[in-house]
């Protein structure tokens, strides 16, 4: 008996299998994924192969011509930074790319990282995503607690049911701090967002001489060292490039999506020092001059209006003409250093663009390039700074402790970033800077895109306002695919962005973009119809306390005519000015942006949030437990705590290497071993460095080893002072000592605690040259235990 072969349903396509029966494709529905065939089996059955006819279902394919889509994104980039737009610094290969498509001069961010990119990759509002800020600063609020919802889906998973293959390379800054460690849970790492290849860190930084890598959801132990001349961006590069040439050498028919971030140009500014010596003595002149030379080239070459005013430096920045002669040499190498990262940075992306450029199928992929994730940043102090963490953790720096190490900036050895002056230079014509939504310096970004088979409008500057949600429609309507109305069974929240294919060859048509809110940290702002109201809540390196909400001032600009927000009309049109701020309230209530909180380092440490560690004191690893992310490791910031290391010293051997290690260069503590001493290193922002030796040598065989750590009392986020060491073998005290010192909030963004090891970079200079510094006995277990409280004076 034969199977009853229903009609073929119109408008499906004929597959012809090896047999020669023509079998329908079926129907495919895209607004639901994962993509349920509708057809039936349309092959016939017999008592017996030779009687019967088979009908694979046949894998989801990408409609006819969709393209190849590569988003790239560099990191914390101001709008007059790279020579595209009309920075000092040559980005040759983002001039090459914008010769064959279009630039974007009105295109905007959220101000900050996470944000940013949760609105890129779904298309919704940072604060629909839970990403009103940084996983690490998230309260217990819907627009703000990182924990991605379902029904934002990610572009990722949506192109991979459509038949793309993806992948992610670089930062991911994503996944909630505390689900960052190598047990997960993985739903909310690239590879649970729809990315079928990840290979990046986590965190919103890490060393570019020593990062702490995943390839997918497996930690990346790197065999090649600074030393050996090792660099992030061209490990990327390399891996990405491969990904690419293997996805078209299996199947050159399929399309792919590549989302491509490094952590580039974010703090750490690390860079060859052959690249940083490119821009020796070329900003002498200072960021005054340097915003007065940018400005005019800006307008030479259309990137802004002619009638574009230049915004004043805020009262808060120091004239680089009053500053002393120390000053200007460290802060003008600081920018040098800055420098030679963005050019560095560009040649590597560079290789990438050119490699896609070398493919067959060159001409239909659509190359997203995004000039920032946000502004310049400010984090590195009106000082600057050798040690970006220290001043994220709210203690400054002096420049006469920066001078000493001013010849190695940017290698391995620091973790350092310029001073505000040259983040308000890099804003160049706007006020502000990164995490200042409230202003276009915080947000306006440039923006390349490149598609030769459908863009012929080349070469030219577009001016339509758009923002990053509209990144994810934008791909959508170049695949020729619907924004999904159920993605595994979850209903999605619509599209809060809008499709810019619409300007790719029509310069002259107005934006489909008519409103967006801004926010982030109590910055707020409101766009609507060429207008902009906006509010500034503090400058932003000021990383705690907060100045609450009842006195906020608003501005008014017409940005249609005032390109650079420079003329202030609230005084003369309060009546617009209150229809505007109505207008963000109802866009705020919308977007889940209520409750706004401006603090910051009162964030780090919310009791509420979900923790590995939460109400626990006592804790014991094994010699394999490595990687462990200081979110999910134990809150040993100025607090008692002892370790107990159970270990077996092989007859004959003397003891040396790591018992625990947490963190890395830029801060942290060692329990070690040493020539047979056993030692508590403490490393404070790489500014001083503690040890305390034992006064005896560590026997051989099974032997426990002990440090006590006693917290001298001190006040939250404005003390540093450490406390006291005791080290003990098999009990017996053999060694006291001070920790003058202590780190208050976190030691590193992505550097781990590790057991037996110090995996990334080393905590101690001591061990450099022997790092990882591997413990070369037995470790049964180690022991760590921690006081339930800070000892905090009222």
């Amino acid at each position: 008996m034969k199977t009853k072969i229903k009609p073929v349903v119109a408008l499906t396509s004929l597959i012809i299998s090896a047999s020669g029966y023509a079998a329908p494709t079926p129907s495919i529905d895209r607004n639901v994924l994962p993509i349920q065939q509708t057809a039936d089996f349309r092959g016939q059955v017999g008592k017996s192969f030779d009687q019967s006819k088979s009908d694979y279902p046949q894998p989801i394919k990408a409609p006819e011509g969709a393209p190849n889509v590569v988003v790239i994104m560099l990191d914390d980039l101001g709008f007059g930074q790279a020579g595209r737009f009309g920075g000092l610094i040559p980005t040759p290969n983002i001039d090459k790319l914008a010769a064959r498509g279009v630039t974007y001069n009105n295109f905007h961010t959220t101000g900050i990282s996470s944000p940013t990119r949760a609105a890129l990759l779904t298309g919704r509002n940072h604060h629909q995503v839970g990403f009103g800020t940084i996983s690490e600063l998230s309260t217990g609020f819907p627009g703000y607690n990182s924990i991605w919802p379902k029904s934002v889906a990610s572009i990722a998973e949506v192109l991979k049911d459509n038949g793309y293959s993806t992948s992610a390379f670089g930062k991911w800054h994503n996944t909630p701090d505390w689900e960052t460690s190598p047990i997960g849970p993985f739903q909310q790492w690239p590879t649970g967002l729809g990315f079928q290849h990840f290979y990046g860190f986590q965190g919103g930084e890490t060393s570019q001489w020593e990062p702490q890598l995943f390839n997918d959801t497996t930690p990346v132990e790197l065999s090649k060292k600074p030393k050996d001349g090792y660099q992030l961006n061209e490990d990327l590069v390399d891996n990405a490039i491969k990904w690419i040439d293997q996805q078209k050498s299996i199947d050159r028919e399929k399309p792919y999506f590549t989302y491509f971030t490094p952590g580039a140009v974010h703090a750490p500014l690390h860079a060859p020092k052959e690249w940083i010596d490119k821009f020796k003595g070329k900003f002498d002149m200072g960021w005054d001059k340097y915003r007065e030379d940018v400005f005019a080239r800006q307008q030479k070459m259309g990137i802004i209006p002619q009638d574009t005013k230049l915004t004043a430096r805020p009262k808060e920045i120091e004239a680089w003409d009053s500053l002393s002669s120390d000053q200007k040499k460290l802060y003008a190498r600081h920018m040098e250093v800055f420098a030679g990262f963005l050019a560095y940075t560009d040649h590597e992306v560079g290789r990438l663009l050119d490699k896609i450029e070398s493919m067959p199928d060159a001409d239909n992929t659509m190359i997203m390039y995004i000039v920032g994730d946000n502004g310049a940043s400010a984090e590195g102090s009106p000082t600057g700074t050798t040690n970006n963490m220290m001043t994220q953790n709210g203690v400054p720096d002096t420049v006469e402790s920066q001078l000493k190490y001013i010849d190695e900036l940017g290698n391995e050895k620091h973790e350092n970033h310029y001073p505000v002056g040259w983040a308000w230079a890099g804003s160049t014509p706007f006020k502000w800077m990164k995490r200042v939504p409230s202003h276009f310096g915080g947000t306006r970004n440039g923006l390349v895109i490149s598609w030769p088979a459908k863009i012929k409008n080349t070469g030219t500057i577009q001016s339509q306002f758009h923002h990053v949600v509209d990144i994810t429609p934008t791909i959508l309507e170049a695949a020729k695919l619907p924004a999904p109305t159920v993605v595994n069974g979850v209903k999605q929240k619509p599209m809060a962005g809008t499709s810019m294919m619409y300007t790719f060859n029509n310069p002259e048509l107005k934006s489909h973009r008519t409103v967006q809110y801004f926010e982030t940290g109590g910055h707020r702002a409101i766009y609507k119809d060429g207008w902009v109201a906006a509010s500034f809540h503090g400058i932003p390196w000021q990383l705690s306390g907060s100045k609450g909400f009842k006195d906020s001032k608003w501005e008014l600009y017409n940005v249609e005519k005032d390109f650079s927000e420079a003329v202030d009309l609230a005084d003369k049109m309060p009546d617009k000015l209150q229809e505007m701020i109505k207008e963000f309230d109802k866009q705020a209530e919308i977007n889940e942006v209520y409750p706004l909180d401006d603090r910051f380092a009162e964030r780090v440490g919310d009791p509420e949030r979900p923790s590995l560690t939460k109400g626990k004191t006592k804790f014991s690893y094994t010699a394999n437990v490595t990687r462990i992310p200081e979110g999910s490791a134990p809150d040993v910031y100025q607090r008692d705590h002892r370790i107990d290391a159970y270990v077996d010293i092989p007859k004959g051997q003397q003891a040396n290497g790591i018992l625990l290690a947490m963190g890395g260069s830029s801060a942290g503590l060692s329990f070690y071993a040493d020539s047979g001493k056993l030692v508590y290193g403490y490393n404070f922002f790489g500014k001083d460095y503690y040890t305390v030796k034992s006064n005896k040598a560590i026997p051989t065989g099974e032997v426990k080893l002990s440090a006590v750590y006693k917290q001298e009392p001190f006040r939250f986020l404005k003390d540093v002072n450490g406390g006291t060491v005791d080290l003990y073998i098999n009990d017996e005290k053999v060694g006291s000592g001070k920790v003058e010192k202590v780190v208050p909030v976190r030691f590193s963004a992505t550097e781990t605690l590790d057991i037996g090891i110090d995996l990334g970079a080393p905590v101690m200079p001591a061990y450099r040259e022997k790092a990882p510094f591997k413990f070369n006995g037995n470790i049964e277990k180690v022991d760590l235990e921690i006081a339930p409280t800070q000892p905090i004076v009222k």
